[in-house]
């Protein structure tokens, strides 16, 4: 057998949909500690819509800690939990609840083993709740509307809906 692999990215991906906007459901919490010792809860994130149904979007985590927790507060009230004053909150009370995040690639070098990593990311203020991406206007901003895959047309649905979303993100 001959075979040329120079042309073989030595890259390990983790990508298993389009960068894009998508329906998530939160469908697995780990517990763990940041470089600061502070509380870090990883979340693994499920397309809940469409093409990719099922599918890990990706992981993103939050961090308990000072400089982390004003996302941590964005992350959760997108989420549909009450922000406005002291909670009490495990990591079990965020398992299927749902949002809609935007998935970035992101590139870099494993500490560990050296070699290229291709991740999706989710950016500092990428998560929306499903009532504020159906109040998204049409023409709101490039990557504003999930993903084309997500849009469906079936009973009672336009499928030419203005705002990118239609009613499978009503509450």
């Amino acid at each position: 057998m001959q075979f040329d692999f120079s042309r073989i990215e030595d890259i390990d991906s983790f990508v298993s949909i389009p960068e894009g906007r998508y329906a998530c459901r939160v469908a697995e919490v780990r517990e763990g500690v940041a470089r600061d010792g502070s509380p870090r809860w990883s979340l693994r994130l499920e397309v809940a819509l469409g093409e990719y149904a099922g599918r890990t979007a990706g992981w993103d985590s939050v961090t308990w800690s000072d400089r982390g927790i004003r996302r941590v507060k964005h992350v959760l009230e997108a989420l549909g939990l009450n922000v406005s004053g002291q909670v009490e909150i495990a990591p079990s009370d965020l398992l299927g609840r749902e949002v809609i995040a935007t998935f970035q690639s992101e590139e870099r070098e494993d500490a560990f083993t050296g070699r290229r990593v291709l991740r999706l990311r989710v950016p500092y203020a990428g998560y929306l709740s499903r009532a504020d991406a159906a109040a998204l206007p049409a023409n709101a901003s490039p990557g504003a509307e999930v993903n084309s895959s997500q849009r469906s047309s079936g009973p009672g649905q336009n499928s030419e809906s203005t705002n990118g979303f239609d009613d499978e993100f009503e509450g």
